[in-house]
């Protein structure tokens, strides 16, 4: 790897690092509006439904979960698992009782695998 694609690497992690703070000064997961926080990694997406009064994490699903797995074929498209991811996600925070939330995109840009995640979220029936 040359110097400069590590230096570029270090900076696009460094950018969304401060996008991700920024973000959580503002959102703030409650009892009854918990946060929704996406990680996504180059293989992984992760999503978790976070109480930040009681530090919990209520609900969570990955492109790891076997629920998750069986509806995504192995090496497949990386949209099609962040809706598996989304749509699991919503499912097990309905059946907790949660219906809405506010949506904290971990810095990364509302596009991509992160959109897919919100869209299939919400036609799931979760709110934010």
């Amino acid at each position: 790897m040359s110097d400069y694609v590590g230096k570029r690497l270090q900076r696009k992690r460094f950018r969304r690092r401060r996008a991700h703070l920024r973000v959580r000064s503002r959102v703030q997961g409650t009892a009854q509006r918990p946060r929704l926080a996406v990680f996504k990694s180059l293989k992984h997406i992760y999503a978790q439904v976070i109480d930040d009064q009681s530090g919990r994490t209520l609900v969570q699903a990955s492109t790891l979960d076997g629920d998750v797995r069986s509806r995504v074929e192995r090496g497949g498209p990386t949209l099609a698992a962040a809706k598996a991811v989304g749509a699991t996600v919503a499912e097990r925070a309905k059946a907790s009782g949660i219906e809405a939330v506010v949506f904290d995109r971990g810095g990364y840009i509302y596009h991509g695998r992160v959109k897919a995640l919100a869209d299939a979220a919400r036609e799931q029936g979760l709110r934010f």
